[in-house]
């Protein structure tokens, strides 16, 4: 697999009044948009060419632009996000996919789907169901990607806000992942790198290229990816942290 796109939003102003369940307080917005700036420059880092959107104030949320869209190798699916205060931002994705993408399909209420439930490995994609993706989006999901030549399957989680957020594919047959869901059966066909417990934001890492985007402040999770191989880089994500939001969230990558 070969990245050479990604897609991103500059944080809104209103990005203080974004989704949150952690109670971390408010972000900084001039701290969010440094943070960005060097996201950017970490995908431009790795051989990406970055489609910068402006903010839409109209939508805190509208930084995460993985929720919006999934983009395979010649295929896009425009989700239907389960937080209904983020629904106003696909028709702008749309258009911006298109502009890349011919083959576009959607998911159709009262499927939901957003695509941080959404984990690639190599052409089958494990979805996860949430309180933001529903079992009739998944289904959808899935019917969309057999039919070009694709898979998916379901993975129940708890805890957690979206998938993503407890595991992340690495290539090379690698899943990061928590430690409750280290005995998952979908995952017992990879080889492990866990993540220790109180570390558990860092299992939203990506790779990129063959180099991987670490959260900074997770020394033991950056360690176990290095001794598997790859080269990183260390990005502070405090004040998208307090959105919920992980290093994934923050990009379409394709």
């Amino acid at each position: 697999m070969q990245f050479k796109n990604a897609i991103v939003r500059i944080p809104c102003k209103n990005m203080v009044e974004g989704l949150s369940s952690v109670g971390l307080g408010k972000p900084d917005h001039k701290l969010a948009l440094k943070q960005h700036g060097n996201y950017v420059e970490a995908l431009q880092e790795c051989e990406l060419d970055v489609r910068v959107l402006p903010a839409d104030e109209a939508y805190p949320d509208s930084v995460f632009v993985e929720d919006t869209a999934l983009l395979t190798p010649g295929l896009a699916i425009i989700a239907n996000p389960g937080a209904a205060s983020r629904q106003g931002e696909i028709p702008s994705m749309e258009e911006t996919v298109r502009t890349f993408y011919d083959h576009v399909e959607y998911i159709q209420a009262p499927g939901t789907l957003e695509a941080g439930d959404v984990m690639m490995a190599g052409s089958h994609y494990f979805i996860g169901i949430s309180e933001r993706t529903n079992a009739d989006g998944a289904n959808q999901l899935i019917s969309i990607l057999e039919k070009h030549g694709m898979s998916g399957s379901v993975v129940e989680i708890s805890g957690m806000l979206h998938l993503k957020s407890g595991v992340s594919y690495l290539e090379n047959n690698n899943m990061l992942m928590i430690e409750p869901l280290m005995h998952h059966q979908a995952f017992h066909a990879y080889q492990q790198i866990t993540v220790p417990g109180k570390e558990s934001y860092a299992a939203n890492s990506v790779w990129i290229n063959d180099t991987v985007l670490v959260p900074s402040g997770y020394p033991e999770t950056m360690k176990k990816i290095q001794d598997a191989g790859y080269e990183t880089i260390v990005l502070d994500m405090s004040e998208f942290r307090k959105l919920d939001g992980g290093l994934s969230c923050l990009s379409l990558r394709f």
